[in-house]
């Protein structure tokens, strides 16, 4: 039997009509897309705030650690507190600031995608759960009205208030 095919579309996506050259999505990955970012924030976000603790823990390059804490930080999601152990010169830490915890449902649903789609047999190796109760923590999507949107299909784009067109 021969599978059923969608005539295309004559129109194009409307999308096409809106300028991308001011995309928050664009900006927010120039800081969080290189690979080592996330995990990076996957260790402060477990208590792992020492260069030292995370580049064992991780196996990431002590430059490439180096430079994507300076990013972090240079961009407010880290902040450097000083420690030192006695005898020992004052060394840092690394702590979110509160535009880094808003990365929390970030690291969140990038942990579920992986969970359902990438983890071993014996299952994930992380979850996340709510310190009062202690039960799982999940991500859903919500309207501004307060529905819960569980079809994804059911999101669309549209431009934004700062959405201009295309040139």
């Amino acid at each position: 039997m021969v599978g059923h095919v969608t005539p295309a579309s004559t129109a194009p996506p409307e999308a096409l009509s809106w300028s991308a050259d001011n995309c928050t999505i664009s900006r927010a990955m120039a800081i969080l897309g290189e690979k080592w970012t996330i995990v990076v924030l996957r260790e402060v976000f477990s208590g792992i705030r020492r260069f030292d603790d995370m580049r064992v823990r991780t196996g990431v390059p002590r430059q490439v650690l180096t430079n994507r804490l300076a990013v972090l930080v240079e961009h407010g999601v880290l902040r450097r507190e000083p420690y030192q152990e006695p005898g020992s010169r004052v060394r840092h830490e690394y702590r979110l600031t509160e535009k880094g915890f808003d990365l929390y449902p970030v690291l969140i649903a990038v942990a579920e995608w992986g969970n359902r789609y990438l983890a071993d047999p014996a299952g994930p190796p992380i979850e996340y759960a709510h310190r009062d109760c202690g039960a799982e923590v999940h991500i859903e999507m919500h309207c501004a009205d307060g529905h819960t949107v569980a079809e994804k299909r059911a999101v669309v784009p549209r431009p934004g208030p700062g959405t201009h067109r295309r040139a």
